[in-house]
């Protein structure tokens, strides 16, 4: 194979380096399971099949009937795509009833094809490519995180009615609004308390405990569970 050959397979073993990294260093500083090496190592080995698929059966024929074809040297990009899946899946825990990290899985997707792209020699695509995702990961992160909500469920104590009506107006004047709820009495001798469950929808701009932070400025009410 001609130096000036492999020189362009070293460039482009860099340049899909260099651009999985960049969306890796995306996730990594925000403490992602896959950070900067997992996706500088996807991007290289896509590529590196890729260059392989392409290049390394070349001279590869096989007999069928009267004549010789090629063989089908595609099939070991195609594996690529399947193949990344189990790398992604490893990045998938369920918490809570909370599925985390299938942004993380779909970037190590989005890296793969990267690195393909690359490894077929289409550069500006494999920066176009790099350029919407890392637009995907920051610039719509922090233009939906303005709108973004989640459900919360609280249980908390209280021995005063008075703080139940009290809360409960506080949350819906603070943008929370309330699904559900109940309220169940326990009594301790002669003291009455109340149980009070809540399911709510909040919005999350500055974080996922605000809740907690909230519920904690009112007195006399004991924090049982968040979640």
């Amino acid at each position: 194979m001609p130096i000036d050959m492999n020189y362009s397979f070293l460039a482009r073993l860099a340049i899909a380096g260099l651009l999985g990294a960049a969306i890796g260093f995306e996730r990594e500083c925000r403490a992602k399971e896959a950070g900067t090496r997992t996706h500088f190592l996807v991007a290289v080995s896509s590529c590196l099949m890729m260059i392989v698929s392409q290049w390394g059966f070349q001279d590869m024929t096989a007999f069928a009937g009267n004549g010789f074809y090629r063989c089908d040297v595609s099939r070991v990009a195609a594996q690529i795509v399947s193949g990344i899946g189990f790398i992604g899946g490893g990045t998938i825990m369920m918490q809570k009833q909370v599925v985390h990290g299938l942004t993380t899985a779909a970037g190590l997707w989005t890296v793969a094809g990267i690195g393909m792209a690359v490894g077929g020699g289409l550069y500006g695509l494999g920066i176009s490519a790099t350029v919407f995702a890392l637009i995907g990961l920051e610039a719509l992160r922090f233009f939906l995180r303005r709108f973004r909500t989640k459900s919360c469920y609280i249980v908390f104590i209280t021995k005063d009615r008075s703080k139940l009506i009290d809360v409960t107006n506080e949350l819906n004047a603070n943008d929370y609004h309330i699904l559900s709820y109940s309220v169940s009495s326990e009594k301790s001798g002669n003291e009455e308390s109340l149980k009070v469950k809540m399911w709510l929808r909040e919005r999350v701009p500055n974080g996922e405990n605000q809740i907690l932070r909230f519920m904690q400025q009112f007195p006399g009410i004991e924090i049982e569970k968040v979640e």
